[in-house]
């Protein structure tokens, strides 16, 4: 088996992963980045899900790097499209004019950006990138990872991979069992937590769903409807536990009112507020010189293709394979059923001028690489976040929740899409949020460290530590935490346990730009 070495070792080429590689590589370090799919940046690419962000992105509350992400995102869409005269001279450009974010734009765009990001250091050799690996085995010794075994997806080529650290940043957090870290999956039992929204008993499978994305655009009056999916008819009937609706219908759950549903209309055509093709739109053809689109694109993830069926963390392998298929077969089946069935609001049924478009997401069957995973393995770290950390309700005129270990700032509400098996619902206001390095570092292990879903955070509090910003700042944070460490020759818990380390670190995140803290008076906000 060929044997590969760096200092550092980071597994998943997502948000989280790249941002530790890149940190890392800034430091001086040599890295070794693999990745599932041939796409790097995770949510924002290979699964085609436009930045889930805090009010006050624009200003701060992020990361530099992250900021300067945004910036390249907008530049690049100056400098290569033909825009309008009030799109270009916007310096707040959204090209697709989403009301989810204030930047929704193609995964391209965002793919491009990243690796240019991350160019200078793959080019002069410091980092290595190994495209289509998925991790297979560890070898453990001394509560220490010597080393993991990835596999090409497609050929079977085995690589080990020898490091110095060991970085999880995969979706599922695929190294933790196999190094023998102690995680947790699923909900946690309330009297475990102590959680007020905890479930009465834990259920390590009822976690949220997955969602294969997949984008699409408009053609009025063009037939591009797809052959009838092979669980067409399943999914056509399928009625989720919590709905007296088919899943496949304009009825979504009410994220303001518990188990209630809302009906959404489809298209901007006044028939109601809010329509989802507006939702999570990435191109607004309005906002393109010379009819650059035929139309609008939009990416579809919605709550009418959230799978509910199972799990694929911790399951048989057949059973994953099981579960995807179907997670694939329900968006098939949601943009048939808009093609075909779907009612509209002049009476008619169905939108046949729907179209796939499989090359906005570099995909041959029109979805995303790689289904969009909103709850992964979370490590049990020696400080876990919880709901009472992060809610504005239990944390009243204490307002933020300031660690002194801190390493980064985040903002979401605690989000909960319907769990797979209990089907519970959760869309808490939270504060602002600080990330604390207690919640990086596993209680035992001494050179693995999670940089993606999988820090120490409850099923709960996960809720919000799962959107793309603060995913960046723990990727970042965790790259540099690696290479304090080596540098100062101890290891990650000693940077945490001595205060002189701890107040060096910080400094360090400080002058690579990292907000270690949020601005005094924010909690009335």
């Amino acid at each position: 088996m060929d044997e590969r070495t760096a200092d550092c070792i980071v597994l998943g080429g997502g948000l989280g992963g790249c941002m530790a590689t890149l940190s890392a590589a800034k430091m001086g370090l040599t890295v070794i980045m693999t990745e599932e799919t041939d796409w790097l940046g995770g949510q924002l690419t290979s699964q085609g899900v436009p930045p889930d962000e805090h009010p006050w992105i624009e200003s701060f509350g992020c990361t530099n790097t992250y900021r300067q992400f945004r910036i390249r995102v907008r530049q690049y869409y100056k400098e290569n499209y033909p825009l309008t005269e009030e799109a270009q001279a916007s310096d707040r450009l959204n090209p697709g004019n989403g009301w989810v974010s204030r930047l929704c734009h193609e995964p391209k765009v965002s793919l491009r950006v990243i690796e240019d990001m991350l160019s200078p250091y793959v080019n002069s050799g410091r980092i290595h990138v190994y495209y289509n690996y998925q991790v297979e085995t560890a070898d453990v010794q001394d509560d220490r990872v010597q080393a993991v075994t990835v596999k090409h997806i497609s050929t079977g080529q085995q690589l080990s991979l020898r490091g110095l650290y060991f970085i999880d940043a995969t979706e599922c957090g695929d190294l933790l069992p196999l190094a023998g870290v102690e995680y947790v999956t699923g909900a946690e039992a309330k009297g475990t937590t102590g959680e007020p929204h905890a479930a009465d008993e834990a259920d390590p499978l009822d976690m949220q769903p997955i969602t294969y994305v997949f984008a699409m655009d408009h053609i009025e009056g063009a037939h591009c409807t797809i052959d009838k999916p092979e669980q067409y008819d399943f999914w056509r009937n399928y009625i989720p536990e919590f709905s007296q609706h088919p899943l496949l219908s304009w009825y979504i759950p009410d994220v303001n009112r518990g188990h209630q549903l809302r009906q959404r209309p489809m298209m901007p055509d006044g028939s109601g507020e809010l329509p989802l093709w507006t939702y999570r739109r990435i191109i607004d053809r309005s906002l393109f010189a010379h009819d650059l689109y035929e139309s609008d694109i939009t990416l579809v993830n919605w709550s009418q293709n959230d799978y509910l069926l199972g799990s694929i963390i911790d399951v048989p392998v057949e059973e994953q394979r099981r579960h995807l298929e179907g997670a694939r077969q329900l968006s098939l089946s949601l943009i048939y059923w808009m093609q075909t069935e779907a009612p509209r609001p002049d009476g008619g049924t169905g939108y046949p001028g729907l179209r796939l478009r499989g090359d906005v997401l570099g995909t041959e069957d029109g979805l995303a690489k790689f289904p969009y995973i909103r709850e992964s393995r979370r490590i049990k770290a020696l400080y876990t976040i919880t709901e009472h950390d992060v809610s504005r309700e239990l944390r009243g005129s204490l307002g933020i929740k300031r660690y002194e270990d801190s390493v980064g700032v985040g903002s979401y509400y605690l989000d909960l899409h319907p769990t797979i098996r209990s089907n519970r619902q959760l869309y808490i206001p939270s504060l602002p949020y600080e990330i604390p390095l207690g919640s990086l570092l596993p209680v035992r292990m001494k050179n693995v460290l999670p940089a993606c879903k999988n820090i120490g955070t409850t099923h709960i509090s996960n809720g919000c530590y799962r959107e793309h910003p603060t995913e960046w700042n723990i990727g970042e944070a965790v790259g540099l935490l690696v290479s304090y460490a080596i540098r100062h020759r101890i290891t990650p818990h000693d940077v945490r346990a001595v205060k002189s380390h701890l107040q060096a670190y910080q400094e360090l995140l400080r002058q690579q730009g990292i907000e270690v803290h949020w601005p005094e008076g924010m909690e009335g906000v």
